[in-house]
């Protein structure tokens, strides 16, 4: 067991861990000062590059976002925007790491094209079931309390787009995220389906058929808490396979907004995510379309070996999420 591919286990092991880490550490150091009440040298930089800022006030918790259309209509509408976790809104406008570089150009090509872009930022106060804190993630689990994030995403799309949008302007709204921002896109895009026009969840899941369990030590993260684990094999999310199951008896109720028409979808991953096994994304995939959301074959990355890099956004991704959104433009 302690032959060359011993060690190509454990050298990518610590690979992963390491990334892991000078990921949060950068996030950590992007918003310094944002968590005292300050604007943070990031925020500031994206200000610089015509990003505007907006406190939403929600029960007195002020949520933060940060915005930019065309010069002028919004002639392909919008695109709101969801971290993964541990990460920040500021990580989609100005990249002081590699890693989120491709998240940026992601923004201002969106942003090129027509679209009017709203990064959300999530709060740090999410808990688990058992009350214990999961640090800076979504509320994307179905729990027996009044969610977090839902409030935010409804007030933004009907009240902070709304007297933003230049006349003329399109006004389909859709919503993308990551990891933790792509189980959010899943939840907020049923949830609000006759608000939303489609929606393209990136290396995520099934938010109905999961739940955390948010112990310290079990992730290297270091502003993320605890691990994810699949309601029917009780399995964590980074395992292989982890979310095959021929039925899903222990899938939470699910969210409908009443649409007459369902919006679509298209998710993006990578077959080799060692984060969110790709099983977890057939799964969701199988679940919306068996909850009536029509979709578009799915985008997947191949090759390599499973890692968190895999796990990112990619460049890959940019253009195809675009593309999928303008197609949907006056269906």
């Amino acid at each position: 067991m302690k032959g060359p591919k011993f060690r190509l286990m454990i050298g990518a092991l610590l690979a992963a861990v390491i990334t892991a880490t000078i990921l949060v550490a950068g996030a950590v150091a992007q918003v310094r000062g944002t968590d005292q009440g300050a604007t943070s040298p990031q925020q500031r930089q994206c200000m610089d590059r015509g990003w505007r800022s907006s406190v939403v006030e929600l029960s007195g918790d002020p949520r933060e976002v940060l915005w930019k259309g065309p010069t002028r209509s919004w002639s392909k509408g919008a695109i709101v925007v969801m971290h993964g976790g541990g990460g920040e809104h500021v990580q989609w406008c100005v990249s002081n790491l590699g890693l989120t570089a491709a998240q940026v150009r992601f923004s201002e090509l969106a942003v090129e094209e027509g679209f009017a872009v709203f990064l959300l930022n999530s709060s740090s106060e999410v808990r688990d079931n058992q009350g214990r804190i999961c640090g800076k993630i979504w509320d994307d689990e179905v729990r027996d309390r009044p969610n977090l994030d839902l409030p935010f995403i409804e007030h933004v799309i009907r009240q902070v787009m709304p007297p933003l949008r230049p006349t003329g302007s399109e006004d389909a709204v859709f919503l993308t995220g990551l990891s933790s921002g792509g189980y959010m896109t899943v939840r907020a895009a049923t949830h609000f389906n006759a608000l939303v026009t489609a929606f393209a969840p990136v290396s995520s899941g099934d938010p109905y058929g999961w739940h955390r369990r948010c112990e310290a030590g079990l992730t290297p993260r270091l502003r993320v808490e605890g691990a994810g684990y699949d309601n029917e094999t009780g399995q964590q999310i980074t395992e292989r396979d982890s979310c095959v199951s021929p039925s899903y008896p222990n899938e939470a109720p699910w969210d409908d907004g009443k649409a007459l028409a369902k919006p679509s979808f298209r998710l993006f991953h990578h077959e080799m995510d060692g984060i969110n096994d790709l099983s977890c994304a057939v799964k969701v995939a199988r679940q919306l379309n068996a909850h009536g959301y029509p979709s578009e074959p799915d985008f997947l990355l191949r090759g390599g070996r499973r890692s968190l890099a895999n796990h990112l956004w990619q460049d890959e991704y940019n253009r195809p999420v675009l593309d999928f959104f303008a197609s949907r433009l006056h269906r």
